[in-house]
């Protein structure tokens, strides 16, 4: 008999916990997994007794589901995903629904929509953020695809979705084919950056100050009270002060060696492909490879010299200083983020509602914040808005942190200390705000050695011009494009 509301595929971490939260909900789910012994030992554990249908084959799932049938596939991304598309295409009718809630490529939801679609069906490729604790108790969710599955998954999805104080559920439609996919691409790198930059608050504060883990805790529980009130912060604020059984702090015994599952590098290569600056979370990126080359960077420390001192200045200042730094990097974080989600939204056919994504991250998601309300605000005031930074609120907050980020970046050089992310955010800004960049002399450059031509100041914008510097190397140009 068709009962099930929804079939999930994948009994994974995040799997498990979405059954869990949708039965929760009142959604009957059915379930299935290839290694089909996961199945019964989940309906013998934490389903047992749940209104959760157990399968031991995708037709078995697909016949206990109520139609249009919707079934979610949360298996590792890429080829997984295309293989247990094809099985259970087979297996649906015309208007039932395949939904990839795993960390997929957005171009490749691109592919997948439209494949699909051409079967027949409809197809839902969908960011889910918060971990497993969000997919269990409420995880933010990012919807794309096609538009007329989602009426029927709307339903479901906002319902298990977490919510804001207000009450608004942190899952809207986002666009169509690989929007979706799109902007959780986005979220993860912002979260790349927000995590690198805590980081090196954290080396600033241990190395620079020479604080101990407790005083750490203590700056972290203090922050995580105001702007920078965050789950990341909290979080970091909770990691400082945890022992194990012999009394031990647990981050004290962690290798510094960083893994990464290639959404910031997605990002990052998007931004690229793009021509968008999304410089603070490729640095964010960069930082964890640079991490990775743990035995290089030992052998590296024995030779190569550098700065070895502490902070001799007024701390209390400075730790205040580094709160403000921190919250001015966060703002260009953002803000290059969503300058590559307007340019991708401009290539790929786009609508995308940037106040609505900042409600969709206010809660479930790792990079949720009090701070992503101000965001909304300013698209609500002006939904079309170039960059953050140029928001009245924005602008005032990064004036007023100007000073004391300059101070950090400047004390991090003196002191030998690393701040990639910070660093670049700041050189973001101050070349974001130049009127006039550096930017003359490579053009020369480029005309000088390879005639690639410029244009002038005192001409209109879109004619070309080349000179023949050396007197050797005629009137020919090369023809002006873009990679």
């Amino acid at each position: 008999m068709s009962q099930a509301d929804i079939a999930i595929i994948g009994l994974a971490v995040m799997g498990e916990n979405l059954i869990l939260n949708m039965e929760s909900k009142g959604f009957t789910v059915a379930c299935y997994n290839r290694t089909v012994e996961k199945v019964d030992n989940f309906l013998k554990g934490r389903a047992k007794e749940k209104n959760i249908i157990g399968c031991h084959s995708v037709e078995e799932l697909t016949k206990a589901l109520k139609r249009p049938r919707k079934v979610m596939i949360m298996v590792k991304a890429g080829k997984a995903v295309d293989a247990v598309i094809d099985q259970v295409l087979a297996c649906l009718d015309e208007g039932d629904i395949i939904i990839d809630g795993g960390n997929s490529y957005f171009k490749d939801s691109i592919r997948r929509t439209e494949y699909v679609e051409s079967k027949g069906k409809l197809y839902i490729g969908t960011g889910v953020s918060g971990g497993e604790e969000g997919a269990l108790r409420g995880p933010s969710i990012m919807p794309g695809g096609s538009p007329a599955a989602w009426q029927q998954l709307k339903p479901i999805f906002q319902k298990i979705a977490a919510h804001t104080d207000a009450g608004e559920p942190c899952c809207e439609w986002v666009g169509e084919n690989g929007a979706g996919h799109f902007v959780k691409m986005v979220h993860n790198g912002i979260e790349y950056g927000d995590m690198q930059m805590i980081c090196e608050t954290y080396q600033m504060l241990k190395h620079g100050l020479g604080m101990t883990n407790e005083q750490m805790h203590e700056v972290f529980k203090e922050w995580n009270e105001g702007e920078l009130n965050s789950y990341l912060i909290e979080i970091t604020r909770d990691i400082l002060a945890y022992k194990d059984e012999d009394g031990n702090y647990v981050l004290d015994l962690i290798l510094d060696t960083a893994g990464q599952k290639g959404t910031g590098k997605w990002a990052a290569m998007t931004a690229l492909e793009t021509g968008q600056p999304l410089t603070l979370v490729t640095e964010a990126v960069f930082a964890r490879c640079l991490s990775a080359l743990k035995d290089e960077r030992l052998a590296a420390s024995k030779v190569l010299i550098g700065p070895n001192k502490t902070y001799d200045g007024d701390k209390k200042l400075f730790i205040d200083h580094l709160r403000q730094a921190l919250y001015a990097s966060k703002i260009v974080s953002y803000a290059q983020g969503y300058q590559l989600m307007r340019a991708a939204a401009a290539e790929f056919g786009w609508n995308l509602n940037y106040g609505g994504v900042a409600l969709i991250w206010r809660g479930g998601c790792i990079i949720r914040s009090v701070f992503l309300g101000k965001i909304k605000d300013a698209f609500n005031k002006n939904p079309e808005l170039n960059n953050l930074l140029l928001d009245p609120f924005f602008k005032n907050a990064v004036e007023k942190a100007q000073d004391a980020w300059r101070d950090v970046v400047t004390t991090a050089v003196n002191l030998g200390i690393p701040m990639p992310a910070m660093s670049s955010a700041l050189a973001y800004y101050d070349g974001y705000r130049a009127q006039r960049l550096p930017a003359n002399l490579l053009q020369a450059q480029r005309d000088y050695f390879g005639a690639h031509t410029y244009e002038r100041l005192d001409k209109p914008r879109g004619k070309f011009f080349h000179t023949n510097w050396t007197g050797r190397g005629g009137e020919t140009s090369a023809s002006t494009y873009v990679v």
